[in-house]
């Protein structure tokens, strides 16, 4: 018999887990999310062994997409202080590392940033020499202060990296056990928002070696051998050694999980999907199999970041929402009872009226008592539906690019919210296993790599331009754990960038391909 692998996903409600075996879903367990993260994902597992009678030799691979590093962000919680270089001088010293940070957040950090002379001009040339003097001197001052966790960036170093590379190396010879993040691996061109994901890299660097670390103890607790893999916010997966460098790639990993698990069940690569969970609703848009990334700076914990992230939109509407006021005054969300569903819904005992409650007094919803809530006033409970269903056509609207009906896949725990058509959608697709498809996304997922830089192409031509940011792209997706043989060319974008000279373009690539060989070893 085949090898089975095991998708979970944690959500702020729920955590969900699959077995998947030839492209299959076996079976699916649901199970309340816990506070420590871990001890969910481990009864998930444990349910999904149990139902699918998969025995544990039989599992080749864990897929996992986890809350653990956007929590600790937005919680302000079991992040380190981080000793950061920037290399751009006499550029930007108007505006020092961790500019409009959060003032908690920068007491979390540290005053630790150094700015040095050195820096990259738009078209790989050097705009000034490194000043590797400067950045001994950083280096032994991050010693002193005990910090071990350092963030390096530089002007223009998506284009050339040679420079953050230099700046690395030193950091290796002073601080050898540093856990080190370079700027041009994570971020796009922008140097402000490139060098905050970095930090927020940095920053969470010890957390992520406790996270695997405490994935593969309580999975070898169940007697699982096989390696481990983490989702990132693609769409596609990271090595457990890939995720202990690059842990900020989790960030809204949940919700590309449910997109690509609802483009395979429902067999869509193009559509609108709505993900409906216990707290809030994420609208995407899958576009050939993978969600639509956006270009926009992205928030992570009121801190301005660069690097990819889906395009999304979240709604304050989940199954735990809770239900207030009457009329012009109701309101849904956004607060949520989330994980807190089955204790404190009316449904479910509780005294709380929350979105899961008014679908099951509505009569199209079987979950729980209905009998706790035949006394809610009707008008109540057919304002309440109706507000629900604008709530997400609204959402709907504002992602789509074209008034033309679009295809709808719904999924999510909290989908049995939606009982008829929906404004601006052709069809609406339910598919088998809908509740959990963000742990079949984390299952079927690929390995992926991807370039965004600039080049000239007065300087190198078109086609060595492309092929060279091709090559680097295909190359990151093996180093991510991709097998070398499937790797291929997803997407290639190239955007001239006005008032440069030299033919300047920028060209984004990304590459994907499935897993590497399946060994514990190798991960």
């Amino acid at each position: 018999m085949s090898a089975a692998r095991i998708g979970i996903d944690v959500g702020g409600t729920n955590t969900d887990a699959v077995v998947v075996r030839d492209g299959k879903v076996l079976c699916s367990h649901k199970t309340p999310t816990t506070s420590d993260v871990t001890g969910g994902v481990v009864a998930a597992v444990e349910g999904v062994l149990s139902n699918s009678e998969v025995a544990a030799d039989e599992v080749e691979g864990l897929m996992v997409g986890t809350t653990h590093f956007t929590n600790a962000v937005l919680e302000r919680k079991h992040m380190c202080p981080v000793g950061v270089i920037r290399v751009a001088l006499p550029s930007t010293a108007a505006l020092p590392p961790l500019t409009d940070w959060p003032e908690d957040l920068r007491n979390i950090i540290g005053n630790n940033t150094h700015m040095v002379r050195g820096g990259i001009r738009y078209d790989g040339e050097v705009a000034d020499d490194l000043d590797e003097q400067a950045v001994v001197e950083c280096i032994r001052s991050f010693k002193q202060a005990g910090i071990q966790s350092v963030a390096v960036s530089g002007l223009f170093s998506p284009v050339q990296d040679a420079m953050e590379t230099r700046v690395a190396e030193i950091v290796r010879q002073e601080l050898p056990d540093a856990h080190l993040t370079i700027s041009s691996t994570i971020g796009r061109i922008g140097l402000l928002d490139r060098e905050n994901a970095a930090i927020l890299n940095a920053s969470l660097a010890e957390l992520s070696t406790r996270v695997v670390a405490s994935f593969r103890e309580a999975f070898a607790g169940l007697g699982i051998d096989a390696p481990l893999f983490i989702s990132q916010n693609d769409g596609t997966l990271m090595s457990e050694s890939f995720v202990a460098r690059y842990p900020v790639l989790t960030f809204a990993s949940g919700p590309t999980n449910s997109m690509r698990g609802a483009g395979f069940l429902s067999d869509l690569e193009d559509a609108i999907v709505v993900d409906i969970g216990g707290t809030t609703t994420d609208v995407g848009v899958l576009a050939q199999g993978f969600p639509r990334e956006s270009f926009m700076a992205s928030d992570l914990g009121g801190v301005m970041t660069n690097f990819r992230m889906p395009d999304l939109l979240v709604l304050g509407l989940g199954g735990g929402s809770f239900v207030r006021g009457r009329g012009d005054q109701l309101s849904i969300g956004p607060e949520s009872v989330g994980f807190e569903l089955i204790t404190q819904s009316m449904v479910l005992g509780g005294e709380t009226l929350t979105a899961t409650d008014l679908a099951v007094a509505a009569g199209y919803a079987d979950i729980g008592d209905a009998s706790l809530v035949q006394k809610l006033p009707k008008q109540l409970v057919r304002e309440g539906i109706e507000r629900i269903h604008q709530m997400v056509e609204v959402g709907i609207d504002r992602m789509k690019t074209s008034a033309d009906p679009t295809p709808l896949v719904l999924v999510g725990g909290g989908s049995v919210l939606i009982n008829r058509p929906l404004a601006g959608v052709s069809e609406v697709v339910v598919p088998n296993y809908a509740g959990v498809a963000n742990a079949v996304g984390a299952t079927i997922a690929k390995v992926s790599g991807e370039v965004d830089r600039v080049y000239s192409y007065e300087k190198l031509g078109r086609d060595a331009a492309l092929s060279t940011a091709k090559d680097e792209a295909v190359n990151r997706a093996l180093a991510a754990g991709a097998s070398a043989g499937s790797v291929e060319v997803l997407e290639v974008e190239e955007l001239p960038v006005a008032y440069v000279p030299g033919g300047a373009v920028r060209v984004r690539v990304k590459a994907a391909g499935d897993i590497g060989e399946l060994t514990a070893e190798g991960c």
